[in-house]
């Protein structure tokens, strides 16, 4: 069973108050609540396990690694990677997407080059590829969308070319909701010769992923989306791909001998993780993994896509009521616009009444101009969140749009 009473206890935040108002957390996009067992990990393994990792011979140097090294493995499984060789500590789902365009870029591009992206991209698989476009002269290629916020698969398959030399697409928008078929479209690149990156910030949170079903050669997410830490992240690759891309950073830990004359790299995943790393968000990852994992993932889906249709029906008896993305696969995120109510003073208000959504254009300021607004207001949605919660979201819209 599927206890929101009792899994609601584990989020302590869930219980506080803003503005005299019982909190209704639905900024969950942006960042989710952490569970006890994920921040008492923290605490704990500062206080009894704090030492940096690898090559200490002392006892706390042995035991954190011990936990770094299973955390990784514990993503491993979670993603269904083949080996931890694999799994890239990084800071989020912005670095692991700029690792690998200043990497792979460096490698294998070159001027006239070309990325495809798409129109729903986060300035983070967008700006990424710009610099290395204003280093090395490549090309972006844009996939279009419909007015329905889904991706036009048949001008997909004609912007390949002899140039094209990546694919990197998110796999659900953090604006619209769109769970894009990328399995398909990795399929589709493949034939080409081209390999995909998948932004998987807004997919991994909500669903099971699968890299050996997906079969993109990079993957990357975010721990802090996943109610774990903050400053804490992951970038998989395909060991193959992995081995044949520089480093992305020089210092400890990613070098095997240095010499003034010569440097030789660390083994993966190593190479990549220059510095000392975030070993103790690294097992708050784990622990959220885990929570995550014991609740199970199909049954976080279920329950967040019933909240998500629950929360279209109850938000369209609102007048003027615009939602922002209808695609036929959706996941847990609702982007609208009510009547002329500038998307910001909805915000506003809402908070003032408990009530957290974000406001903007939500890092996806192409998207934006494409839909021709200047932003949404969006409420996302989360393992904790429930239909009473969605009851004062639209209490709340109708009561604003009344002021209006």
């Amino acid at each position: 069973m599927y206890d929101i009473s009792k899994i609601r206890e584990d989020f302590p935040i869930l219980s506080r108050e803003v503005y005299g108002k019982p909190l209704v957390y639905l900024d969950n996009g942006a960042t989710t609540q952490k569970p006890k067992v994920v921040v008492e990990s923290l605490v704990d393994e500062y206080y009894s396990v704090n030492a940096n990792v690898h090559r200490g011979v002392h006892f706390l140097s042995q035991q954190a690694t011990e936990l770094h090294e299973g955390s990784r493995e514990t993503v491993r499984r979670f993603i269904n990677a083949r080996s931890t060789s694999e799994i890239i500590f990084t800071r989020g789902t912005t670095e692991s997407i700029n690792l690998v365009a200043s990497c792979f870029g460096e490698a294998f591009m070159k001027e006239g080059d070309e990325v495809i992206v798409s129109e729903m991209e986060h300035h983070s698989n967008i700006v990424s590829w710009q610099l290395l476009q204003a280093r090395k002269g490549i090309r972006l290629r844009v996939i279009p969308i419909t007015d329905a916020g889904e991706l036009r698969l048949d001008v997909y398959e004609q912007l390949f070319n002899e140039r094209t030399r990546l694919v990197s697409i998110t796999h659900v928008s953090n604006v619209l909701g769109t769970v894009n078929p990328v399995r398909d479209m990795i399929a589709t690149a493949h034939a080409h010769g081209v390999p995909v990156l998948v932004d998987g910030a807004q997919s991994t949170p909500h669903f099971a992923v699968d890299m050996q079903a997906l079969d993109c050669d990079f993957f990357a997410f975010s721990g802090h989306k996943i109610y774990g830490p903050t400053g804490i992240g992951v970038l998989y690759g395909k060991e193959e791909w992995l081995d044949r891309l520089p480093p992305y950073m020089g210092g400890g830990e990613m070098i095997k001998n240095v010499s003034f004359e010569h440097t030789t790299f660390n083994e993966l995943p190593y190479k990549f993780e220059a510095g000392t790393p975030d070993y103790v968000a690294s097992t708050g990852l784990a622990k959220a993994i885990d929570y995550v994992s014991a609740l199970g993932m199909d049954k976080i889906y279920a329950h967040e896509q019933e909240l998500t249709r629950y929360a279209m029906q109850r938000m369209a008896e609102v007048e003027g009521m615009r939602f922002i993305g209808t695609a036929a696969e959706k996941d847990a995120v609702i982007s609208f616009l009510v009547g002329d109510i500038h998307h910001l003073d909805m915000g506003t208000l809402l908070d003032h009444l408990g009530v957290a959504v974000r406001t903007g254009h939500h890092c996806a300021e192409p998207l934006m101009r494409r839909l021709g607004i200047d932003g949404t207001v969006r409420a996302s949605f989360a393992l904790y969140n429930t239909k009473e919660e969605v009851d004062v979201l639209v209490e709340g819209i109708k009561r604003v749009s009344r002021m209006f």
